[in-house]
């Protein structure tokens, strides 16, 4: 097989990550409709798919921030297959009344599936970390958090009024207990690997 060819839509992706106004009202322009019809036509209202649209975009975002991601389909198909599985796996999880699914026939290559596990793999662990960093002391969130702002450790010492060893030495016994908690969570073993 040959290289995977990174495709012209890129530029939404780098848009995103960029937080261009222009490309982000592009993105919510052309692609948004579909979506907000394939919701309003399988039990959701146009509400909700505004708000799963934002969501979608958010993990997009946050996949281009730290995983540079690189699009190798168009971004049309790998947004709308990220919404769609999206607003599936909460009509599963609510499952509170009857759901009714137009499916729509949809071809689905192996690179774009792989984008899409990729992507819901990302989100689901990113959520995972959301969870136990809130369950963290103060302290330590603290130090995280200012390590993840600031480049420098001095700087963060600096900002914390601590000295520098405490900080580097009380920053790798805070990601060590975050480690340990995120890999004894239930949901960890559950993580897709993807590849």
């Amino acid at each position: 097989m040959s290289d995977k060819k990174i495709h012209e839509d890129q530029k939404y992706i780098e848009g995103l990550s960029q937080n261009n106004s222009f490309v982000i009202q592009s993105i919510y322009t052309k692609f948004s409709p579909k979506v907000i019809h394939y919701i309003c036509n399988n039990s959701g209202d146009r509400d909700q798919a505004q708000d799963l649209i934002q969501e979608v975009l958010l993990v997009i975002y946050d996949q281009a921030k730290t995983k540079n991601l690189k699009l190798t389909c168009p971004f049309d198909a790998y947004f709308f297959l990220l919404c769609k599985r999206k607003w599936l796996n909460l009509l599963k999880k609510s499952s509170l009344q009857e759901v009714t699914i137009n499916e729509e026939v949809v071809s689905i290559n192996e690179p774009l599936e792989a984008l899409i596990l990729e992507s819901e793999n990302f989100e689901e662990k990113q959520s995972l970390y959301e969870v136990m960093f809130q369950k963290l002391g103060q302290a330590c969130k603290e130090l995280l958090t200012k390590s993840f702002q600031i480049d420098s450790m001095e700087e963060v010492a600096k900002a914390l009024n601590v000295t520098y060893g405490y900080a580097r030495k009380k920053k790798s016994l805070c990601i060590g207990q975050l480690t340990k908690m995120i890999q004894e969570a239930p949901g960890f073993t559950n993580l897709k690997n993807p590849r």
